[in-house]
């Protein structure tokens, strides 16, 4: 687990480099890197681009740390974390110097980034999003990391809840209270909607467990439901104002629908579009050897067994909404599920690989360029020493120029190597316009191949479990994942 804080530096950058760059707390400065600047002249290069800034503010740079649980994590991996998050949060536009200190019981990173970026020479927005996001780039990249995060709803921090979104895997922040509710009246109110909506999941959670009609009716009450019978079956909510018929619901939701899923003789009404059968036929005709009925054969086979876990109203839930994925996405046997899992996982490790290598070329093309600036503007002062009758005079007097120029043009031979040749900076400005259009259009693909992923592993792994509770493979024994 990291914890991560964020602070400004206004005052004595050199002073706060020199500290976070302590060789006693460095292991001799083994665990000091830096990005587009040497970590020796950080300050002065931090400086020369905040000279060119359009609104610089009163900040100069930002200090952000991220501190580990005791022996979590080694000195080496810690500082591979602290770069991961440097370069995803920053976007490849700062300078910062990373460090790893190991002189105090838990190890955590100091990055000290500059206030304006070396890109258009804007200044970093540090608010409360900013920091969320720091935060969430910290949770997950130390989860791809295998160390652990908070745990959701644990941490209550100045009026706020956290917890893992269960869709976008996520960590989320929300009020601890919205409009003088609870967060957890908020969450159940989003997330059941309308009257119908809840009733509709209620009566899917007790289907499965009824043994008959009767059984049904007198279960739907116990869950606090009014029942009104007549020509059609009705039911009401505590304060709901007015009756619903069930059959309103949708076809599934109809009497006679009922009984049939209650005894396993129905296909459910998604499932009309690929066996093209009439509603009278999914309730006669016995259903189909198919994904669905093996998971409510087996749900209804482990509760008829007395088997704890189904007890559970939130594994009940979870078979539902895994249900209804198989359903919505037409994968009716086993072997589609797991082809079409496999293929999603393929595609988005795909475009994760080229969207990780359009993003490297981006950093290194954006160092570049940002040196060759540097050298160009500052040549001038160097070209002047040449000629400066009194050198040591114009070095002073232009010290900050000439130790820029002179880190330039280092960075630009570990590019170029000696004697090499640079690449035209128009040329290599049109390249990255072009590599950033991809850029965008690959983090959507991603995005879009990450969601999908998630869920049909998330359903894949649910299933397993309900096929094969507890048979040593690791898969979940009390409940499935939540989709």
């Amino acid at each position: 687990m990291a914890v991560t804080k964020i602070k400004p530096i206004k005052s004595t950058l050199s002073k706060a480099l020199e500290y976070i760059q302590n060789p006693k707390k460095t292991d001799d400065k083994m665990l000091v890197s830096s990005f587009a600047c040497s970590y020796e002249t950080a300050d002065i290069e931090f400086d020369f681009t905040l000279s060119k800034a359009i609104d610089k503010g009163n900040n100069l740079a930002h200090h952000l740390i991220q501190s580990f649980e005791p022996g979590e994590a080694t000195p080496e991996q810690a500082h591979g974390i602290g770069k991961k998050l440097a370069d995803e949060i920053l976007k490849g536009k700062y300078e910062y110097v990373l460090t790893t200190h190991i002189d105090k019981g838990h190890v955590h990173n100091h990055i000290i980034f500059c206030a304006v970026n070396f890109m258009d020479y804007h200044k970093y927005n540090s608010n409360k999003q900013s920091y969320y996001n720091i935060r969430n780039t910290s949770d997950r990249i130390c989860r791809e990391s295998g160390l652990s995060i908070v745990k959701p709803g644990k941490e209550k921090g100045k009026g706020f809840i956290e917890y893992t979104d269960a869709a976008s895997g996520q960590r989320v922040t929300r009020p601890a209270k919205e409009q003088g509710r609870s967060y957890a009246e908020y969450k159940a109110d989003k997330t059941g909607g309308s009257w119908k909506s809840k009733l509709k999941i209620a009566i899917d959670l007790i289907v499965p467990q009824s043994k008959d009609f009767e059984d049904f009716l007198k279960r739907v009450q116990e869950q606090g439901y009014e029942i009104k019978r007549g020509k059609y079956v009705s039911v009401r909510a505590p304060g709901q104002e007015r009756f619903t018929r069930t059959k309103t619901l949708g076809e599934d939701y109809a009497e006679e629908a009922i009984t049939s899923r209650i005894k396993g003789e129905y296909v459910r009404a998604s499932l009309t579009e690929l066996n093209s059968t009439s509603r009278a036929e999914r309730i006669t005709k016995p259903t189909p050897d198919t994904l669905i009925h093996e998971i409510e054969s087996t749900v209804q086979a482990q509760q008829a067994a007395g088997l704890p876990r189904w007890k559970k109203i939130d594994n009940l839930k979870e078979v539902v909404k895994t249900i209804n994925f198989i359903t919505e996405n037409k994968l009716l046997r086993y072997a589609d599920l797991e082809a079409k899992t496999g293929e999603v996982a393929a595609a988005f490790d795909k475009t994760s690989d080229t969207l990780k290598t359009v993003e490297r070329r981006l950093s290194d093309m954006a160092v570049l360029m940002k040196h060759i600036t540097t050298y160009q503007q500052t040549k001038p002062a160097y070209d002047g020493l040449k000629t400066a009758r009194n050198k040591d005079a114009y070095r002073r007097e232009n010290e900050s120029a000439l130790i820029v120029h002179e880190a330039a043009v280092r960075a630009l031979k570990s590019f170029a190597g000696d004697g090499g040749k640079l690449p035209n900076p128009a040329a290599l400005k049109v390249e990255y316009d072009k590599l950033t259009e991809r850029k965008t259009a690959l983090t959507s693909e991603y995005k879009q191949l990450e969601r999908q992923a998630r869920e049909y592993g998330i359903v894949k792994r649910n299933v397993d479990s309900i096929l094969t509770p507890g048979d040593g493979r690791g898969r979940t024994k009390e409940r499935g994942t939540e989709l």
